[in-house]
């Protein structure tokens, strides 16, 4: 690898996250028990992750013009995120969670402008530095002509396999997939990807893939070899951000020289730690926390 500091590219979202007790029926008026106001997205949330884990981290993201837009920037900010940021005209992407009394959430998204850079803005970014990189690829376009700059400079790059980034079929996704260090895939992505979708990811070039199973931990995927990651047993509070947390600290990881079983494994603590509190972003441990956990 070229360097240590890893590269996230991808989502920006401002998350208001309230506790209910049950999911309002029409017209109910329901009080919510808590409410967690914090910066979200996929690709801010493993950056965020990859940063508490102790290994440096850059986000280049886009925001709309608007003053959430502005708390989105002044919060990463107040991170140790290297924060690359552009407003757009437009509407910062909101996230509403409902989270009920299980741990379990319910996601309402309105994309607005944020959801991935464009590629004038990604052309000039520097990759000097730079060990990995890491993708939620919301824009197919400008996420090919980043991971063509990293085969170009040998950079390992990972993605994260949102159901919503390949609505239209996995095909559409082919070209960044191809020669893909690791990809990270819930059990709704493999869901929508069918029938042997491990076996089809492997074929479609990726070397690993880390399937995300919730409170069953991970199960990482190299070729012929699955080995089973079992997650620490929690009583789970929010889930939020957990899979974005296993992302960030599984990169972090591997930029420290782990190898991918190793990293799988803190990776999985990680993630299950962070559903002990409430919140995403504000949940996820730091290397000191994890080592408190983890002998």
């Amino acid at each position: 690898m070229s360097g240590r500091t890893a590269l996230f590219v991808g989502d920006a979202s401002f998350d208001l996250t309230m506790t209910v007790s049950h999911v309002p029926e029409p017209d109910e008026k329901l009080h919510v028990r808590a409410a967690v106001e914090s910066p979200g997205g996929v690709a801010t949330n493993a950056a965020v992750a990859c940063a508490l884990a102790g290994t440096p981290a850059r986000l280049i993201i886009a925001v709309g013009d608007d003053v959430v837009g502005r708390m989105l920037v002044d919060q990463v900010k107040a991170t140790s995120v290297d924060l690359s940021w552009r407003a757009r005209p437009g509407a910062t992407c909101r996230v509403v969670v409902l989270l009920e009394p299980h741990g379990e959430k319910r996601l309402l998204l309105h994309p607005g402008v944020s959801m991935f850079p464009r590629v004038d803005q990604l052309e000039t970014a520097s990759l000097d530095g730079i060990g990995w990189l890491h993708l939620a690829v919301y824009d197919v376009a400008s996420a090919r002509h980043l991971v063509d700059r990293c085969r170009a400079q040998d950079i390992p790059w990972s993605l994260d396999l949102e159901p919503s980034t390949f609505p239209e079929g996995l095909s559409i996704l082919r070209d960044v997939i191809a020669g893909a260090s690791t990809l990270f895939c819930n059990a709704r992505a493999v869901a929508q990807i069918g029938t042997d979708a491990i076996t089809r990811l492997i074929g479609m070039g990726a070397a690993s893939v880390v399937e995300t199973r919730g409170a069953d931990g991970a199960i990482l995927h190299e070729g012929d070899i699955h080995s089973s990651v079992p997650a620490p047993k929690v009583q789970a509070v929010d889930t939020t951000g957990a899979g974005d947390c296993l992302a960030g600290w599984f990169i972090a990881e591997r930029l420290r020289g782990a190898l991918p079983q190793d990293a799988a494994v803190s990776a999985v603590a990680a993630a299950t730690m962070s559903c002990t509190r409430l919140g995403g972003q504000v949940s996820y441990p730091t290397r000191a926390n994890l080592a408190r956990v983890i002998k």
